[in-house]
């Protein structure tokens, strides 16, 4: 409650109250006071409750306050939810009803500020249905109904605006920056026109361009056109493959299946959808219920203060303790060996919690899958409508991708290839620079002999007609070569099929043996697999059963354990004891003196009596002190005064010694004379 006095003074004392209260001063306020101040709150939620409250009769402060409180929401706490009660305390000014609406008030101004805003538009105004009979009246309820409506979409409209980041003030020189634009495409239109008017014909020619743009915006839009017909002949195409490719698969499949394998697929599938909608939906749907009226009843609730918090905690807490006790209670008393049905209840426990996990992945895998068409439905509709085609499927990318990885490899094996072949480039490349280099010079020589000879030429002509004939018999060579590879060729492919086809038959044969094989083997499996789960959990439930008993007997075992070293403990301190106790009979009862001033007990006589004398001797000397404390007070004052008196005469002196350095002064006849 301090907390709650505390915030309301605080807020009270800032903008727009500014009311300057303290604790003290707003704690003794007056009924009609404390009321008035309420009036204020609800006053700067709604200017319309402006009202000084001694000018109006109570009970229509109160029907005007509870109207306000009840279009807010506000909701009494619990101690007060008895209307009458509520009221009473309203029209009386209660501190204990007061105070918790102030509060509620003043957490929330602003937003109370928008629903008193709203609710002037949005509060439907109740009509009697036996008017709403009337036409008129009913088709104006409806215009009404409308323009709510309409208010409500404006309503979101202009709060996406204000937070969505522009200000007036940016539209504002947009809107400036556009009209000089448009201004000066004005001017500019205007001095081209001017210019135009100059030139002959320029109606004609102004018609020519209008068509010619024309002409132009046409020929763009049956560009787009065309290329979007392409891209929907593209996208047939696409889908013809497709459709081809999963009806290829579907026949594979339906080729490889068999009514049995259907048939049990179906009932499995039967099975898991009767489990979803018969227990696990159920439990589900049950659960969300009780979360929302969970939720319901906290929101109905009014707002929890500190105190309410930690109350609530500490209630939690306790029985959150209790329900430990009660825990630990049930297992010291319970007994698994029993219980005979314990083994069946955790195979049957077990059994639950798999089929429920299962069912929960099961459910998640249908989640993702469906998350999975949903973005893809929406990527492709992105891609349709950005590029006009459609995306590839998950088939068609598991081969793009193994045809991609096998392309590269290959480039991997080419570019190796072409790495060497440039070096092997570079070094034919340099042979053939110094054979070209050599075959120059021969050349030369050559001409230089033939223009001696009185022949030049003949050489070139010669090269001429030896290549000539050497491309006629390498055509030749390839034109034979190519018939010959042609038949070898036909007849190795009729040789290789025929193989291949006598290859495979038995290896059909044994497929087809292997087939019914493997299913006869997946059978077979199953079985196994059921009795395995089954001997699993029995084995499971044993082994919880052994380890329950285990820790049973390691508990018991670490308790005994404690109390055999607490008792060893206390035994080997009782034994030190009962030896210290004999040895000091044995020493109080010994004749030799010696060992009598050993014991414990002499020895402690001893101290008491070297204690008490030097107890006595010291209450001597206290006694001596407190007779001479004031004799010796009185001699310290008189040593004072001495000193005092010598420190005075000691300073006359300096003052003497230093007036005769100065000069000395005589007196004479009544008069002082300082002779220097």
């Amino acid at each position: 409650m301090s907390e709650q006095l505390k915030f309301i003074v605080e807020q009270l004392n800032r903008e727009p109250f500014k009311k300057n209260f303290n604790l003290i001063t707003f704690d003794s306020l007056e009924p009609m006071q404390l009321l008035q101040i309420l009036n204020d709150v609800l006053a700067e939620i709604d200017p319309k409750q402006a009202i000084d409250i001694r000018e109006e009769m109570p009970e229509q402060t109160v029907k005007r306050i509870c109207a306000l409180l009840g279009m807010l929401k506000y909701k009494p706490p619990g101690n007060l939810s008895d209307v009458s009660s509520f009221r009473q305390g309203l029209v009386t000014g209660s501190k204990p009803v007061i105070h918790p609406i102030l509060h509620w008030l003043l957490q929330r101004v602003p937003e109370l500020k928008k629903r008193t805003y709203l609710a002037r538009f949005l509060v439907k105004l109740e009509v009697p249905a036996d008017f709403l009979q009337d036409d008129i009246i009913n088709d104006t309820y409806h215009q009404y109904e409308e323009l709510v409506e309409g208010f409500k979409t404006y309503h979101k409209e202009c709060e996406q605006l204000r937070t969505s980041g522009f200000s007036t003030a940016e539209i504002r020189r947009d809107i400036s920056a556009m009209e000089e634009e448009k201004d000066q495409l004005i001017k500019r239109v205007e001095r081209l026109k001017k210019r135009v008017e100059s030139v002959s014909n320029h109606q004609r020619m102004l018609e020519q361009a209008r068509q010619l743009r024309v002409e132009k915006e046409r020929e763009e839009a049956l560009t787009q056109q065309k290329q979007e017909q392409k891209n929907q002949l593209f996208q047939a195409e696409q889908r013809l493959l497709r459709s081809e490719q999963q009806l290829k698969d579907l026949r594979q499949a339906a080729a490889d299946a068999n009514p049995e394998s259907l048939m049990k697929r179906l009932e499995e599938e039967i099975k898991i959808n009767s489990y979803m909608v018969s227990e696990k939906l159920p439990k589900e749907l049950e659960g969300m219920r009780r979360t929302v009226q969970f939720l319901q009843k906290v929101a109905s609730e009014p707002a929890m203060g500190q105190a309410d918090l930690q109350e609530l905690e500490d209630k939690i807490k306790e029985a959150d303790s209790q329900i430990n006790q009660l825990i630990e209670k049930r297992m010291m008393r319970y007994d698994p060996m029993d219980d005979k049905l314990s083994l069946y209840r955790q195979q049957a426990s077990i059994i639950a919690r798999r089929k429920e996990s299962k069912a929960e992945e099961l459910q998640e895998a249908r989640e993702e899958l469906a998350a999975a068409e949903r973005e893809l439905r929406q990527r492709t509709n992105q891609t349709q409508g950005s590029d006009g085609e459609e995306v590839i499927r998950g088939d068609e990318m598991k081969r793009l991708v193994a045809k991609l990885r096998s392309k590269g490899t290959v480039y991997k094996k080419k570019r190796q290839e072409i790495a060497e072949l440039k070096a092997d480039y570079g070094v034919v490349q340099r042979t053939e620079e110094i054979l070209k280099q050599r075959h120059d010079a021969v050349q030369q020589k050559l001409q230089a002999v033939e223009a001696e000879k009185g022949i030049s030429g003949y050489s070139d002509t010669q090269e001429e007609l030896e290549r000539v004939s050497a491309i006629k018999s390498e055509l030749d060579e390839k034109k034979g070569r190519t018939l010959d590879d042609m038949s070898e060729m036909v007849k190795k492919l009729n040789s290789m099929i025929v193989e291949k086809k006598s290859a495979l038959a038995p290896i059909i044969k044994e497929l087809r043996s292997l087939r019914q094989q493997s299913q006869e083997l997946g059978q077979e499996y199953e079985e196994k697999k059921a009795q395995y789960e089954s001997c699993a959990a029995g084995l499971e439930s044993n082994r919880s059963k052994l380890e329950q008993e285990v820790k049973a007997l390691r508990d018991e075992m670490a308790q005994k354990e404690n109390r055999y070293h607490h008792i060893n403990t206390m035994s080997q301190i009782l034994e030190m004891q009962i030896q210290r106790a004999a040895e000091e009979m044995k020493a109080y009862v010994s004749p030799d003196p010696q060992e009598k001033k050993k014991a414990m007990r002499e020895v402690y006589m001893k101290n008491i009596s070297e204690q008490e004398l030097l107890g006595k001797k010291l209450r001597e000397e206290q006694k001596t002190v407190r007779e001479s404390h004031s004799a010796n007070m009185e001699q310290v004052k008189m040593w004072r005064d001495l000193e005092q008196l010598m420190e005075c005469k000691r300073q006359c002196f300096i003052r003497a010694k230093n007036r005769e350095s100065i000069g000395q002064i005589i007196q004479e006849g009544g008069e002082d004379r300082l002779v220097l």
